[in-house]
């Protein structure tokens, strides 16, 4: 049972990353969200981490590489952000 609600999550979880990643793309490739703006920023920071969750229940570990990488770079631009705004 407890395999069942741990798949369920993981699996929402790949489905959520989906949705903010592909979605943050789609408004950025059309001009409605700047690469720099933070919530492109945050949204690809959860999506991957997300996808890094998801990506490790399944053992797709080249996958969880990639997501990882992802993570980290968007939280050295956030970084980045927050310094410039002070």
């Amino acid at each position: 049972m407890y395999f069942y609600y741990m798949n369920i999550i993981v699996e929402s979880l790949g489905w959520i990353a989906s949705v903010l990643i592909v979605g943050s793309y789609a408004l950025n490739i059309t001009g409605k969200l700047a690469a720099e703006n933070k919530w492109y920023i945050l949204a690809n920071m959860i999506g991957g981490l997300f996808f890094v969750i998801n990506t490790y229940f399944h053992q797709a570990y080249p996958s969880m590489v990639v997501n990882l990488i992802w993570v980290i770079i968007a939280i050295v631009m956030i970084t980045k952000k927050k310094s410039k705004d002070i």
